[in-house]
């Protein structure tokens, strides 16, 4: 039986992760080291920061703000919610990718006037999951739902890459592979601007991706189990197929062998 992977991300990292604004005369800064959440409840339960209180820091601050992120994803609709409020910012907003820009936290890095990604840093992209109960037809309708979400995404990442002068590459085939990117690899699709020398102070990446079929088992990556993650059953995902380096095709052309390896187990 397939457990849910929304619900396992969640529950495996609550509460292992902090949001906090500051603004001083270094400047202001976004720490975004949660997991993203659809409402203040969640965020409660869960842990993890909700799209109001986001929004609330950054219009809070003045000047150019730097948002720092160590995300493992999280809520598409709140992660939306603070990309728009990243693109009203009246300042420059600079994204520093300090260690995961995962899944919906891809889109805040879409949004931002400049990206910077740590080394050993990395961003991936894939297709959105859902929970879904009732009929074949509610079925349907949330399968629906779904296209129409990646294809929302996959316009997203053809927008940052076009405003770089970057002809898009295929992100829906991307998304479809779940492509994990280095930071060079996100500059070849136009997704970030460079990649910087040192990630952000309390930078280290503590998140459980187990719930993600292709997370890198690198120095990054622990995979501790947690006590008190135990959740059940189902669902879908976002992922890479063309790519605008060799690099980025070598993965997909691995991503594919382990997909066709994992089919024929069984479930």
């Amino acid at each position: 039986m397939h457990r849910n992977k929304l619900l396992n991300l969640l529950a495996a990292n609550a509460r292992r992760g902090e949001f906090r604004a500051e603004a001083g005369d270094a400047g202001a800064t976004i720490y975004l080291y949660d997991v993203i959440v659809s409402s203040k409840a969640d965020a409660e339960w869960f842990g993890g920061v909700d799209a109001e209180t986001f929004v609330q820091s950054l219009r809070g601050m003045q000047g150019d703000v730097s948002v720092r992120i160590n995300c493992p994803g999280g809520d598409v609709f709140a992660a939306r919610a603070m990309a728009q409020a990243i693109r009203d910012y009246p300042g420059q907003v600079t994204v520093y990718v300090d260690g995961y820009a995962a899944s919906a936290a891809t889109f805040l890095v879409a949004v931002a006037d400049h990206v910077a990604v740590a080394q050993g840093g990395m961003i991936m992209v894939h297709k959105a999951w859902t929970i879904a109960m009732g009929n074949a037809d509610d079925f349907r309708a949330s399968a629906e739902l779904l296209g129409k979400i990646d294809g929302t995404i996959a316009d997203t990442y053809a927008a940052a890459a076009g405003r770089r002068g970057i002809d898009p590459a295929d992100f829906t085939a991307l998304m479809a592979a779940e492509t994990w990117l280095t930071g060079e690899e996100a500059i070849a699709l136009g997704l970030a601007d460079e990649v910087a020398g040192d990630p952000g102070p309390n930078a280290s990446a503590r998140w459980d991706l187990s719930a993600y079929s292709n997370a890198p088992v690198a120095p990054m990556v622990q995979r501790e189990p947690n006590p008190e993650a135990a959740i059940e059953p189902n669902l879908t995902i976002e992922g890479p197929a063309e790519a605008a380096n060799s690099n980025v095709n070598d993965q997909i052309e691995r991503n594919r062998r382990v997909a066709a390896l994992r089919s024929r187990q069984p479930a």
